[in-house]
């Protein structure tokens, strides 16, 4: 992704009204000393240990051994990832049980959840997904990096607060716009409104506007969204019915009570589970919050460590899958922001640094495609067309499996569109 990714997922949201605004924001890794690290290829495999030995000068001593941690390559750590992700293989999971394995999906926009699941779950219809969102099964919030996320309902009332600080720390950019506001009577203020009737983000801002006429506007409704968990109702974000948004909070409309925040250890658990092998930074990349270091060495002894190229300590658990990096790996078509590019500090697991910002150009997004497990090109659907831009000459066997994955997606998400499939420039929307 390009500089300023953070910033890029959520400018231009703004034309929708998708209350999408967003910092990214994550510490900086502790780089660890690399003198006693051991270069492993492609070995992927966990917990194995490199011992090493020798005696000193003079009489002799018990030999020494001391464990040299395994070192996964950018190609280890792509097989790994794409497994967590659903992406190596598809998934015979239910599409409700998916968005809970990877914490959510990002929602920037309406249709990108619909190609997240198409990607990873076998026989996906949009259909599915929109029930879940008609059963309130699942929502639409900002939650991660304070951007907008699909979510289970359990999780609609956890992950938000556990994100809370990400969302607080974008209020303080508003702040010259909330000057003399009370942002305790706002949020009192804004939910006694939500909840007594969905309020689209400017109906939100009209109303509080009135108690404090000198806000700036947009900020008084940013306000509301970071305070309050809001959720926006359906039929928003439903295939083939959305509206503009309207919220309200997920208290009201889950019919059940604030929940609290998921502890941060069993976070980076299941962020593990879903993004692993990864850093601290990796995951305070994927969330938005700082300072998870202690939430990490609290685990230590249950989780298991590598190093990457570069000597960062990544952490993993025992159990999760770490494919031999020479695993294939079929073409998926993924949707703009899909979390598997965003949630690393360190990115080029997926996306090579010679491609590096061709998925975001001059404020407009681009689809990626991977292909053997990286970024290989982008992709667009015209009124008549799904259009394919290959960064690089594809092989022809490879073009083959594109055309295939492309055809397979279509089918699963358009169905009755009567799409061609070609090569060429995707034009920016």
């Amino acid at each position: 992704m390009a500089d300023g990714t953070a910033m890029a997922e959520a400018a231009g949201m703004d034309r929708m009204d998708d209350m999408d605004h967003t910092a990214d924001t994550a510490d900086t890794a502790d780089m660890a000393d690399m003198a006693d690290t051991a270069k492993v290829g492609e070995e992927p495999g966990a917990g194995s240990l490199t011992l090493r030995g020798g005696e000193s000068k003079g009489r002799s001593r018990p030999r020494v051994r001391s464990a040299r941690p395994v070192v996964l390559t950018p190609r280890a750590l792509n097989r790994a990832t794409l497994a967590r992700q659903l992406l190596l293989r598809r998934s015979t999971m239910s599409p409700r049980a998916a968005v809970g394995h990877l914490v959510g999906l990002q929602a920037q926009e309406v249709k990108p959840p619909y190609y997240a699941l198409a990607a990873r779950l076998d026989g996906f219809t949009p259909e599915t997904l929109s029930a879940l969102l008609g059963e309130r099964a699942v929502v639409r919030m900002a939650t991660l990096r304070s951007t907008i996320h699909l979510h289970t309902a359990d999780d609609a009332l956890t992950v938000r607060p556990f994100a809370q600080a990400a969302l607080e720390r974008e209020l303080k950019i508003f702040r010259k716009g909330l000057t003399g506001v009370d942002l305790d009577r706002l949020a009192t203020l804004a939910r006694e409104l939500v909840e007594d009737t969905p309020h689209t983000m400017r109906q939100l801002r009209d109303a509080l506007g009135t108690h404090w006429p000198d806000a700036d506007p947009r900020s008084l409704s940013v306000a509301a969204r970071c305070l309050l968990p809001l959720v926006q109702i359906t039929p928003r974000g439903m295939w083939g019915q959305s509206k503009q948004v309207a919220v309200t909070t997920a208290e009201h409309w889950l019919d059940r009570p604030a929940a609290p925040a998921t502890a941060r250890q069993d976070m980076v658990l299941r962020y593990l589970a879903a993004f692993g092998p990864a850093s601290v930074k990796d995951m305070q990349t994927w969330c938005g919050l700082t300072r998870l270091r202690d939430a990490f060495e609290s685990l230590r002894s249950r989780l298991v460590t590598f190093r990457d190229q570069h000597g960062v300590e990544l952490f993993d658990l025992p159990d999760a899958p770490r494919p031999d990096p020479a695993t294939p790996a079929p073409p998926r078509f993924l949707p703009e922001f899909d979390n598997a590019l965003l949630s690393h500090a360190d990115r080029t697991r997926i996306l090579p640094a010679v491609h590096h910002g061709r998925t975001w150009q001059v404020n407009t997004p681009y689809c990626p495609l991977l292909a053997d497990g990286f970024l290989v090109g982008v992709w667009g659907l015209t009124d008549n067309a799904l259009v394919i831009e290959p960064f690089e000459k594809l092989t022809k066997e490879r073009r083959g499996e594109v055309l295939e994955e492309g055809a397979r997606m279509l089918a699963a998400v358009h169905p009755d569109s009567g799409h061609d499939i070609r090569f060429g420039t995707v034009m920016p929307r």
